[in-house]
């Protein structure tokens, strides 16, 4: 995977090549990155890279000029890559589209900054808007190196665990089970059992109902529109029983008017 980052800040990225799984990518070859200076391409002594908007308005846009200069010089680098901008108004960035995403040759991530790019490089030079979220920055940096963080361990290798970024949340539609390690006491609490049992199917169902439960609680909306397994359905029918017990086991309302007491 190649990935070619436009910013006019492109030393933000300096520290990014140079830590974690993104230097362990570059340095084993599994990706190829660089973030390249939109400044390069505007014209002046002072190489400026945005304007005042049309019609007025608060902020500057940034200029179409130097945004297509450099799209194309990266494009003419990376042939087979896809163009994507970094904008509050772009498709919000999941999972889903990591997978997606990682099944390309390169990507070409355009950081906008200011009130945002002028609207004419959106007809011919981006291929894709993504947004990291609902909410506004200060520019696309940050949502280029979160996209180049979540592609990047989806590729084949990256990871120490052969399965471990398909066991990630959101990769099964569900957040990931609970984990623990050493020590085996923390302040009163200790690891589960049957962590330590060595029995690989207990654990393994004991991670499945772990992932479940949390994901019913902080996540809910993520089991309604999951295709459930049979196991997953045979957990939840369990935990229908238990809670039915609970309720079984609770004072019928109102017995203590209907009997007269106070």
């Amino acid at each position: 995977m190649n990935f070619d980052v436009l910013t006019i800040f492109p030393e933000m990225f300096d520290g990014f090549w140079q830590h974690g799984i993104i230097r362990r990518a570059l340095e084993n070859g599994k990706i190829s990155a660089r973030a390249t200076n939109i400044r390069d391409f505007a014209e002046g002594r002072h190489k400026v890279t945005d304007d005042r908007p049309y019609g007025g308005g608060c902020g500057m846009v940034m200029k179409p000029e130097p945004l297509a200069g450099a799209i194309r010089a990266s494009r003419k680098r990376l042939p087979r890559a896809k163009t994507i901008l970094l904008t509050p108004q772009g498709r919000s960035f999941n999972q889903e589209i990591a997978r997606e995403l990682v099944k390309l040759k390169g990507l070409i991530l355009v950081c906008g900054r200011y009130e945002g790019v002028d609207e004419r490089i959106g007809y011919d030079f981006i291929d894709d808007e993504i947004s990291i979220g609902d909410y506004v920055l200060t520019g696309g940096e940050l949502g280029a190196m979160i996209l180049i963080d979540a592609v990047t361990r989806l590729i084949p290798g990256i990871l120490g665990g052969i399965d471990s970024a398909e066991k990630d949340s959101f990769s099964q539609d569900m957040l990931e089970h609970a984990h623990f390690t050493r020590p085996r006491m923390f302040e009163g609490r200790e690891v589960p059992d049957v962590l330590l049992s060595g029995n690989h199917a207990a654990i393994e169902t004991w991670r499945m109902e772990t992932s479940m439960i949390r994901t019913f609680l902080k996540r809910p909306d993520l089991l309604k529109a999951r295709s459930l397994s049979s196991s997953e359905i045979e957990i939840l029918k369990k935990w229908c029983l238990e809670i039915e017990k609970i309720i079984q086991a609770q004072p019928v309302c109102g017995t203590d008017a209907l009997s007269g007491g106070e």
